[in-house]
């Protein structure tokens, strides 16, 4: 086991954090391979641990519910018929069994385990915020479901609407000029399951770009242009 940051440190989306028996917490994702699991930063922020639970404080301001949205949560404890879910705001989000499966099969936290289990991502919609409690989601519409691969970054959720583009433009552009599937939460979460490792460092440089220049026009072609350029430079090398 290993720590590769001191308490309170700014991490970068990527850093690595720790290998071995840790947990991930806001903003960390693992990854597991033959030699073990290692953790990384989800996004910019301050990192800390506590016991085996290691999470960033994000630097940037909090995402809001709101009734309609589609976010990426990440599970964060398993109860006897509900799953508590961090969607990027001070609000944790409540999933239900029966919002998740088509009858409730189970009575038990270890049969929700068979379902979803505590550090699983998942693409959800809010169906109910009204302030007075807690966001209740919802993994039964078309394209809602567990996450399984890829790489999670968070972006700014006030330059979500950007990202996708009028009627998914923009995002459409990325994914199939890239060959890459990618997932956009409403809360700022970014999934992104590249062909390979240098392209989704390609993708991650077009979301800040897409961030940096949301008020210019004509970013759309920019960004068109600049991923032909990367993609014939890649045919020629």
């Amino acid at each position: 086991m290993s720590i590769n940051f001191q308490k309170n440190q700014l991490v970068l989306p990527g850093d690595k954090l720790a290998s071995g028996n840790y947990r991930p917490g806001q903003g960390v994702y693992r990854e597991k391979t033959n030699e073990g699991t290692t953790f990384y930063s989800a996004f910019i922020g301050l990192a800390s641990i506590r016991g085996n639970v290691i999470s960033i404080t994000p630097l940037q301001g909090s995402y809001v519910p709101l009734e309609g949205d589609v976010v990426i949560g990440v599970i964060t404890s398993v109860g006897s018929r509900s799953w508590m879910v961090d969607i990027n705001s001070p609000y944790p989000a409540i999933l239900a069994l029966n919002n998740v499966v088509d009858r409730n099969e189970g009575s038990g936290a270890s049969d929700l385990n068979r379902f979803l289990q505590f550090g699983d991502l998942v693409l959800a919609k809010i169906i109910s915020y009204d302030r007075t409690r807690d966001p209740s989601l919802t993994l039964h519409q078309r394209g809602l479901k567990k996450l399984v691969s890829g790489r999670i970054i968070e972006v700014s959720p006030v330059k979500i609407p950007r990202i996708i583009g009028k009627q998914g433009s923009m995002i459409s552009l990325i994914k199939d000029m890239t060959k890459s599937q990618i997932y956009v939460g409403q809360n700022g979460r970014v999934l992104i399951n590249a062909p390979d490792f240098e392209t989704e460092k390609f993708i991650i440089e077009i979301l800040e770009k897409i961030q940096q220049e949301a008020h210019i026009s004509g970013l759309t072609d920019r960004i068109k242009e600049l991923i032909s350029e990367k993609l014939e430079k890649k045919i020629t090398t």
